[in-house]
């Protein structure tokens, strides 16, 4: 497998785990590619948390841990949205770790 996504005719360079090596090439195109190949169809939900760590990220310089990134996103979108469930069950391989794939950030550190 070559490390690469194929958006647009144009190649996405990425590392052994799919997350972008450049996150300036990441825009909704890339992110529909990264969450196809995960297996994920991008629903309002998902876009939500995908948006919301994006700016989570141009604010902080870091993508946020499992437990950050509830807490934050409870603040945010409402407290029906603040549990590792509903997180789960949008990103069922790690809400940090693939919403961030998805999202073109890097690896949130402390992830395995």
């Amino acid at each position: 497998m070559d490390a690469a996504y194929q958006v647009d005719g144009k190649t996405i360079a990425h590392d052994e785990e799919g997350y972008l090596t450049d996150i300036g090439q990441w825009n909704e195109a890339v992110a529909g590619i990264i969450a196809e190949a995960e297996g994920l169809p991008m629903t309002a939900e998902r876009w939500e948390v995908v948006n919301f760590l994006r700016e989570y990220y141009q604010e902080y310089q870091i993508a946020p841990a499992v437990r950050v990134l509830t807490k934050a996103i409870g603040k945010k979108l409402g407290p029906e949205k603040a549990s590792n469930k509903y997180l789960y069950e949008l990103f069922p391989y790690g809400p940090a770790k693939q919403a961030c794939k998805i999202a073109g950030l890097p690896k949130p550190t402390g992830c395995v």
